[in-house]
């Protein structure tokens, strides 16, 4: 029987809520962004629409590897970073990479205790492209001001 996998930010976590969800899930952590402009070149097409070229970053290859494994064996994935714009991001940067027929549904709390927990697993909801996009924005901006 596959079982609900949950991909958090920080694997510090993980141990919190292995101890409030038991061994009814698995558990997963992109250890912080895992996908971003490449470093070597200016990854904006300015040309057409300021379109952002991503990829995944080489020092994270060894984590996105485990997580597309992980999700392969997953009924769902809960993709559960940190409830603000860049936690959004890298959720779905993590919903890029991973097989294209996961079912996929965000989860935020705000306080790991287990009643936040249990309740924001209750009212999972799909990835947020407005926070997204503001990141978005953000990370362009500061690449487009600060890019030698």
């Amino acid at each position: 029987m596959t079982k609900p996998l949950i991909i958090v930010e920080s694997p510090a976590k993980i141990k919190t809520l292995k101890k409030f969800l038991g061994a009814k899930y698995n558990f997963g952590s992109s250890v912080g962004h895992i996908r971003d402009l490449p470093e070597k070149e200016f990854g904006i097409d300015v040309e057409n629409n300021f379109e952002p070229t991503y990829v995944n970053l080489p020092s994270k290859k060894d984590v996105i590897k485990k997580l597309k494994d992980a999700a392969k064996k997953a009924d769902i994935v809960y993709l559960c970073p940190d409830p603000d714009r860049e936690g959004e991001a890298i959720a779905w940067h993590i919903a890029s990479i991973l097989p294209k027929n996961t079912k996929i549904k965000r989860v935020t709390f705000n306080s790991i205790t287990q009643s936040e927990v249990l309740n924001a697993l209750k009212h999972p909801r799909k990835i947020d492209q407005a926070l997204v996009d503001a990141q978005q924005a953000r990370r362009l901006l500061d690449r487009i001001v600060g890019y030698k």
